[in-house]
Order: structure tokens, then C-alpha cells, then sequence
């Protein structure tokens, strides 16, 4: 079955030996690297002490095949070497810097291992390049409710084969905790309140 994701991405999916940048959004990190993982497993994290283990259980990674370094330290660029040499998809956390001449050898190293790299920010010369712009929450009524879900827009540009913009609504992470696609909300789901808008509160107990 196709992910939600793939009529975002050239060919419906991460090509190997490539880099993806997830725009800063942390459940689109996580369900890149559920996609990516699904055919290798093993995945690595560096840099991305956000990154809790329950969440990344509930997008599909396993977490009995990952490795994570908190805090790469000034070597960075020797560490993402090292791991694009021998994982298969390893993640980037947005306060990681590399050279620009280290960029260049890592790419070098992806397309000879066919490791994919996810940046949670920009990453430089990334080959796709995904936006998220929130849209609102299901779950959430006149100022009460569970949330259950988070509605998005996600943007895809980037290089060659994914030049060309595309776009499409998603769950991110749906009412199962996994991407979804849009379409008529579950019954028994509340009404989304869409980003900006005001809410009544009331006070309880």
C-alpha cells in the first residue's frame, strides 16, 4: 500500500544515496523515516534530543534497530560519515552544522553506500525539500475535547525530478498516530479548529 507521502516524493518514494529536508516538523521527520526504514529497518538519529521513543514507536520505526547520538559534538561531519557508511537512513537534527565542503563529502558517501539522509531543517542541496503549514486539530471543540488528530499542508520542491512543486493535505499525525491521508473525518471525531482561530474556555472544577 502506497504511503500518503509518495505523491510528494519522486518516483512514490525516498530514492537511495538522496537527502530529504522534513522543514523543521518533527511528526514529518518521524514518518519519512517510518517510509525510508520500511524497507532496511535499521535507522540512526543524531543530533534530535526532541526525539522521544514512544513517538517514534507510534510512526513505525522499530526501535530495537536504531541508534541515536544525542550530541554529535564538534565532529559532526566525521560522525554522519561514519553512520551513512553503514545505516541505511539515518536523521538529522536541525542544530547539527556541516561544512559545506563536508556536505559534499557526505554526498559522495550516500550515493556510494545508498544511505538516505532526513534533515529535520533545511539541509544543504537536499534533494527534495518538504514545507509543513499546520491547517488545525480534530478532537477539539468550543475550547474542550482530546486532540486527535493534526491536519497539514505539505509542500514538496527540490531538485531535478522534484523541481516541480506539489502539495497535498494530510493527517500528521492522524487519530492512529500514523500519517494519513484527508478525507471525510471519522465519525465520533469533533470538529477541527483551524490554526488562528479563537475558542470559547470554560472553567472546571
Amino acid at each position: 500500500m502506497a504511503s500518503p507521502l509518495s505523491g510528494l516524493l519522486p518516483g512514490g518514494g525516498i530514492r537511495p544515496g538522496t537527502a530529504v529536508g522534513a522543514g523543521g516538523d518533527l511528526p514529518l521527520l518521524l514518518a519519512l523515516a517510518a517510509l525510508a526504514a520500511a524497507e532496511s529497518v535499521a535507522w540512526a538519529a543524531v543530533g534530535v534530543p526532541e526525539l522521544g521513543g514512544l513517538a517514534a514507536a507510534q510512526a513505525g520505526l522499530d526501535l530495537a534497530t536504531g541508534l541515536v547520538v544525542s550530541d554529535p559534538g564538534p565532529r559532526a561531519a566525521q560522525v554522519l560519515a561514519v553512520l551513512l557508511e553503514s545505516v541505511p537512513v539515518v536523521l538529522v537534527g536541525a542544530s547539527v552544522r556541516v561544512p559545506e565542503r563536508a556536505v559534499r563529502r557526505l554526498r559522495a558517501v550516500m550515493r556510494r553506500s545508498g544511505a538516505v539522509l532526513l534533515a529535520a531543517g533545511r539541509w544543504p542541496g537536499a534533494d527534495v525539500q518538504l514545507r509543513v503549514a499546520p491547517v488545525g486539530w480534530a478532537g477539539v471543540g468550543r475550547g474542550h475535547g482530546l486532540l486527535r488528530g493534526r491536519r497539514v499542508t505539505v509542500t514538496a520542491g527540490g531538485r531535478g525530478a522534484a523541481a516541480a512543486p506539489r502539495s497535498a493535505e494530510l493527517w500528521l499525525p492522524g487519530p492512529d498516530g500514523l500519517v494519513g491521508r484527508v478525507g471525510r473525518v471519522e465519525r465520533g471525531t469533533a470538529e477541527a479548529v483551524r490554526s488562528g482561530a479563537r475558542a470559547d474556555l470554560r472553567v472546571v472544577g
